[in-house]
């Protein structure tokens, strides 16, 4: 239940943060309290905002296209301060690069 709790502060702070994901740690919240509290999953699953992505997602899989545009547009500038930031070398910007792509193919492969 404390990892949950923790979970959903993270989430917290993503949603005032635009380069801190908020939906993976809900998702990890929930299946934290999936198995320590009835209570606590109940109430974020029927959360006005943030209940239908999760129960989206624990039914299908799906992530809205909403969702999708904005971690793209979030793995972009992302990579933008990166590399404007660091200046890093040819192959630490590739392997940066694969994974974010790697990432970005995943989420558009999800449905919608």
């Amino acid at each position: 239940m404390i990892i949950g709790c923790l979970m959903v502060v993270i989430g917290a702070i993503g949603v005032a943060l635009p380069l801190l994901p908020t939906t993976p740690f809900l998702l990890i919240a929930a299946a934290c309290f999936a198995r320590s509290s009835p209570r606590l999953e109940a109430w974020l699953l029927s959360h006005r905002r943030f209940g239908p992505l999760l129960a989206a997602w624990r039914e299908r899989g799906a992530i809205p296209r909403s969702g999708k545009l904005l971690s793209t547009v979030g793995m972009a500038l992302g990579f933008y301060a990166f590399y404007r930031g660091s200046q890093p070398g040819l192959l630490l910007m590739a392997v940066v690069a694969t994974v974010f792509v790697s990432v970005g193919i995943y989420v558009w492969s999800r449905p919608e």
